[in-house]
């Protein structure tokens, strides 16, 4: 099994236009009712029908961290997949679940049905993954609808907009912070996610072995610095990171001293021999953008940019 979308070209979902139904799923952790209804809100006012799957603010008989059981999490994924009215997936929240509910999709089926977009960060990277190899898609690592960033903040939310409606406007990505931890400019196919998520997921049947050509993100939450130590060692050694062309890393929120995180990323990727771009500003943070993966980019750390070489949507 090689990587799900550095090894060849992936089909670009179409952008939204307005009248579009967008289905929102929960695929981890518990919902905010609150929060879900003021991210669907933003959505129809956007012009967009947002249709709530029927289990997101289910709730599973005895583990209180799942927003239902595995199986009612799967079926609300592939019912909305299945779906031929509806134009994109976009996941209610992150936390955990994703991994314990993929297994249960009849992947083979969903192969059948128009393309569609998928939205989603943090525990959505192992979908992300298996969209891009099982059904060929480009997909949209971003916020989700009842996420605090995509309620609370303007510029997340605006960043989502024009990359599902406008996607040609956001070709180059840059955050306020983003600068080089290791110089230099690489060409490859935008990979990865969630850190944690990304090494959990090692050794399974659905996980990628390899990011060969890729430029590899990475991100994650209250992992303190010996943790991502950890993380980064384990995708090491796994020869997973062997061939990448470059690394962008995104938010490291609640994960202590920027300084001793830093240090860390340094450590541990500065020998991969690649561009490595600091703080591009994607992921956990309170404001945050959206990052297509899928599709071939250009990273130049010493300008502190990723620049898609075409947009994100058809």
């Amino acid at each position: 099994m090689g990587t799900p979308s550095a090894a060849s070209a992936l089909t670009r979902p179409r952008r939204l236009v307005p009248g579009d139904r967008v289905a929102v799923v929960a695929t981890s952790g518990p919902i905010d009712p609150d929060r879900l209804r003021a991210g669907c809100e933003l959505l129809r006012g956007w012009g967009l029908e947002p249709v709530v799957g029927a289990h997101v603010l289910g709730a599973h008989p005895r583990l209180g961290h799942f927003s239902g059981t595995d199986a009612e999490r799967a079926a609300d994924f592939e019912q909305a997949w299945r779906d031929p009215s509806i134009a994109a997936v976009i996941t209610a929240r992150g936390g955990y679940g994703a991994q314990r509910m993929v297994d249960l999709v009849d992947w083979a089926a969903l192969r059948d049905c128009p393309p569609k977009v998928l939205v989603g960060f943090s525990d959505v990277t192992v979908l992300h993954a298996l969209v891009a190899r099982e059904l060929g898609l480009v997909s949209l690592y971003g916020p989700m609808a009842a996420s605090a960033a995509f309620v609370g903040d303007a510029p997340t939310a605006e960043h989502l907009r024009r990359t599902l409606f406008e996607p040609e406007t956001v070709l180059t990505l840059t955050g306020p912070e983003a600068g080089p931890l290791v110089p230099g400019r690489a060409r490859g196919t935008t990979v990865g996610g969630c850190a944690a998520v990304l090494a959990s997921d090692l050794g399974t049947p659905t996980a990628p072995t390899s990011y060969t050509g890729g430029i590899l993100l990475l991100e994650d939450v209250n992992e303190y610095p010996y943790r991502i130590d950890r993380i980064l060692t384990q995708l090491i050694r796994s020869g997973a990171l062997d061939g990448i062309h470059g690394v962008a890393l995104g938010s490291w929120e609640g994960c202590g001293n920027p300084e001793r995180v830093r240090d860390v990323l340094l450590d541990r990727l500065a020998p991969l021999g690649v561009p490595v771009l600091w703080e591009l500003g994607f992921g956990h943070a309170p404001s945050t953008i959206t990052v297509p993966l899928g599709v071939a980019a250009v990273l130049d750390a010493d300008a502190g940019t990723l620049t898609l070489e075409q947009p994100a949507l058809a």
